[in-house]
């Protein structure tokens, strides 16, 4: 029973980090859309918040930070990798499979690069874009193994649609949502899923009561 108390509680913690994590950046990324002048969700990369630069290629020159958005836009995901980095701590203690908390660390990992190398830096920043792409799609997959009915099948559908989504987006398939609105069908459904599996975290620990 003591040791379910502390599998529940670091889960528990693990979930509050997570939420709070996830929800800044979607509430952040919202502002730093409307914040910006002329903005597509279409027609603009989710990291044009972060840099906008003439394409191809990306250059030093040809990039434009346009501020509030630039600076709300990184600062979030920054945070949000540094809290994922935080909320594998819990994980680690916890007796979940160890490949969880590795990919909460590689997509830590992911944004806070992201956040730090913007579009300028070219190619390194679509390196962490990867990363972080491929590491929670992972995620969302692995994960169904410490989630219960119907929450573990949401789990593994979202990580699939981002993985697809995210080879569509790598071959130039858009399906007529533009490179903007294609990229967010990566983005959405496992943040969407992290939140409910946040939620789903939380609910764990009450389970110590």
């Amino acid at each position: 029973m003591d040791g379910n108390k502390i599998l529940y509680g670091n889960l528990r913690k693990a979930g509050i980090l997570i939420f709070i994590g996830v929800a800044q950046f979607a509430i952040f990324l919202i502002i730093a859309e409307a914040l910006f002048p002329n903005y597509s969700i279409s027609n603009n990369y989710i990291s044009d918040l972060g840099a906008i630069c003439n394409r191809p290629p990306a250059s030093k020159n040809s990039c434009v930070f346009v501020q509030p958005s630039s600076m709300i836009f990184n600062s979030s995901i920054i945070i949000l990798g540094i809290i994922l980095i935080l909320s594998s701590y819990y994980f680690l203690n916890s007796r979940v499979n160890r490949a969880i908390p590795i990919m909460i660390i590689l997509s830590g990992i992911g944004c806070i690069g992201v956040g730090i190398f913007t579009e300028a830096t070219g190619i390194i920043h679509g390196i962490f874009s990867l990363i972080t792409f491929l590491s929670i799609g992972i995620l969302a997959i692995i994960a169904y193994i410490i989630q219960g009915s119907p929450m573990k099948y949401f789990s593994i559908i979202a990580g699939i649609v981002t993985l697809i989504a995210l080879a569509l987006y790598i071959n130039g398939i858009y399906l007529g949502l533009g490179f903007g609105g294609m990229e967010r069908m990566i983005v959405y459904p496992v943040m969407i899923w992290s939140l409910a599996f946040s939620g789903y975290l939380m609910g764990l620990g009450e389970k110590t009561k």
